[in-house]
């Protein structure tokens, strides 16, 4: 295998894809000439062309609408965002089009576009640069919603969004590009609707998905260090669908769950991992399930307050001390 970054993990799905099949086209601001605002498209214009590699104008919501027409008549296009938050002015084509096609066409319209870009905090791009959204997206049925933490994850989930017959909204972590991991070289697909156990254990489980997954992961070293407790770390990767099947197996065996995630508390998906686990899996909790996010207010510019708001491996071991009954 070989260590990549992030960003070329998603390169290379990308060319890829474009190279197997040629309704495959990537269309968003700076995508071309520029090689993408965190160069996640570098060298494809080159071997593309234009046709195929299409730098817009700053107009979210007319390109999306493009990238929805283009889908209705059997092309595969890739539309990226510079930022999730600049998708909200695109939201009419994503919810009101994208995701409502299939159903409203009596299954004659199939909706192969997948909308992708970075998500969540970075550092100190304040608070309209920094939400993370996907419980926004992931609550409007006919959407699929991705977010992956890894280089692995994140070329073989792209991969799959790109070939599905539905429309994938794919967050990528923006603090995520730079971060390397083993991929490997020969040809895979991760399936759409998989989570992935991280790390395995046996005292309480920690649920996550992209930037948390890091963070969880952390704070199992510490909790294996400071009080032996053998956590379970189980990675969402796509948050809709929800793999309900490997949570529960998770929490059946661990007894215990704390969940994670870089968006606000009230309805997010931590609420509805929740939802599901007390109905599948509550005769095996042996303790309350609690959620660690990000804290309930836009986020900070200031950089220690932009700390504070953010979950932390403190914040878990603090949760996973509550749910073993370690502190009263």
């Amino acid at each position: 295998m070989a260590t990549i970054t992030y960003r070329d993990a998603l390169n290379q799905a990308l060319r890829e894809e474009m190279q197997r099949d040629d309704t495959v086209f990537l269309m968003g601001e700076e995508v071309g000439v520029y090689q993408g605002a965190y160069k996640v498209s570098r060298g494809l214009l080159e071997e593309f062309g234009p046709s195929r590699v299409v730098d817009t104008p700053i107009a979210e919501l007319s390109f999306a609408g493009i990238g929805v027409g283009a889908a209705m008549v059997g092309l595969r296009p890739v539309i990226e965002f510079m930022t999730w938050n600049f998708a909200l002015l695109a939201i009419d084509q994503v919810v009101n089009s994208a995701a409502k096609m299939l159903y409203m066409s009596g299954g004659q319209t199939p909706m192969p576009v997948v909308f992708r870009g970075p998500g969540g905090a970075a550092l100190q791009l304040g608070a309209q640069h920094s939400q993370a959204l996907e419980a926004w997206f992931a609550h409007v049925p006919g959407l699929k919603v991705v977010a992956p933490a890894t280089p692995y994850d994140a070329k073989g989930l792209l991969k799959s969004a790109i070939r599905d017959n539905n429309p994938v909204v794919f967050l990528e972590g923006e603090m995520l590009y730079n971060t390397k991991g083993e991929v490997p070289e020969e040809e895979y697909a991760i399936p759409l609707g998989s989570a992935e156990v991280k790390r395995a254990g046996t005292d309480v489980t920690l649920v996550c998905h992209s930037k948390t997954v890091a963070v969880a992961l952390r704070a199992a070293d510490r909790l294996a260090d400071e009080h032996g407790i053998a956590a379970e770390v189980v990675d969402l990767r796509t948050i809709r669908p929800l793999d309900v099947d490997t949570l529960v197996t998770s929490v059946r065996k661990t007894n215990r769950c704390v969940v994670i995630e870089e968006g606000w508390y009230f309805c997010g998906v931590g609420a509805q991992v929740v939802d599901e686990l007390q109905r599948e899996a509550f005769d095996h909790l042996d303790a309350p399930i609690l959620r660690v996010t990000q804290a309930d207010v836009p986020m900070p510019y200031n950089k220690l307050l932009e700390r504070a708001a953010k979950p932390s491996p403190e914040q878990v071991l603090e949760a996973v001390r509550r749910v073993a009954y370690l502190e009263r």
